[in-house]
């Protein structure tokens, strides 16, 4: 719970409009409680039994991860994930090197699949 508190006060401070924070989900709905009773905007993606990410932050952050409409993190095209990069303060440069390597990773295996 210390880093979702650290997480939430770098959102309230203007740090960062947008959060990604990986948690067991036994503690959703403490977390839940304190998102709704700041009225801030999230969304929550299963990943396994022992793990949830909680996306939260800025209305329209939120709304672009749902237009982006893919239930896992693991399905996002190199531009979505570039973008959620982006969105979530990643550095930049590292950024685009990510998207070149996603970009050629995935050349490379098409290659392979023939």
């Amino acid at each position: 719970m210390d880093v979702f508190c650290h997480h939430l006060y770098e959102y309230e401070k203007g740090l960062r409009n947008l959060i990604l924070h990986t948690t067991h989900p036994d503690n959703k709905k403490l977390m839940l409680k304190r998102l709704n009773n700041k009225n801030i905007a999230y969304l929550i993606y299963q990943v396994s039994d022992k793990k949830i990410n909680i996306l939260f932050g800025d209305d329209h952050c939120i709304e672009v991860i749902k237009k982006i409409d893919k239930n896992d993190l693991t399905e996002y095209t190199a531009e979505e994930d570039f973008i959620l990069g982006i969105m979530l303060g990643y550095d930049r440069l590292k950024q685009c090197q990510r998207y070149i390597d996603f970009k050629k990773e995935r050349a490379d295996q098409e290659l392979i699949a023939g």
